[in-house]
């Protein structure tokens, strides 16, 4: 049963071009893998992250002038998309067997816990961490600058 779930959620996540259904898959792995705190922060952080920039780009692009040539540009993006998509699947599943990888292994006691992320996040990665809150701050406050003039 634990393997028909990971082909769906795995499936899924390399087909879905959708990048919030993608998130939702990968964070069904990481459920899947005992991780639940890591499942739920993906949904939250990342599945946010995408709506709120989507929101951003809708306020900030005035799309009324040209709606027909942006149509007709997703269009063909989504079909040289796709087509590519396909290519390197078939090119992937033709090279890879499954008898050439590598066996699972068991995950870590405490894996994707609070207590084992906590401990990576505030130790090893502080700074990076730091690092990035200042640059989501800054991007934050110069989205509302850009947002604000417009209005």
């Amino acid at each position: 049963m634990h393997l028909l779930i990971f082909y769906f959620f795995g499936g899924l996540a390399i087909f879905a071009i959708f990048l919030i259904l993608n998130m939702f898959c990968l964070a069904g792995l990481y459920a899947q893998l005992g991780a639940h705190l890591v499942a739920a922060l993906q949904v939250l952080i990342y599945a946010g992250a995408i709506m709120v920039l989507v929101m951003f780009v809708i306020m900030l692009l005035n799309l009324r002038e040209k709606k027909g040539l942006i149509a007709r540009h997703q269009v063909a993006g989504q079909v040289v998309g796709i087509a590519v998509l396909t290519f390197v699947m078939t090119k992937v599943v033709s090279l890879v067997s499954v008898e050439k990888l590598p066996a699972a292994k068991e995950a870590v006691e405490g894996f994707g816990g609070v207590a084992a992320v906590g401990r990576i996040l505030f130790t090893e990665y502080l700074l990076p961490f730091e690092i990035a809150s200042v640059l989501l701050l800054a991007a934050i406050v110069g989205a509302v600058i850009l947002a604000k003039s417009k209005v």
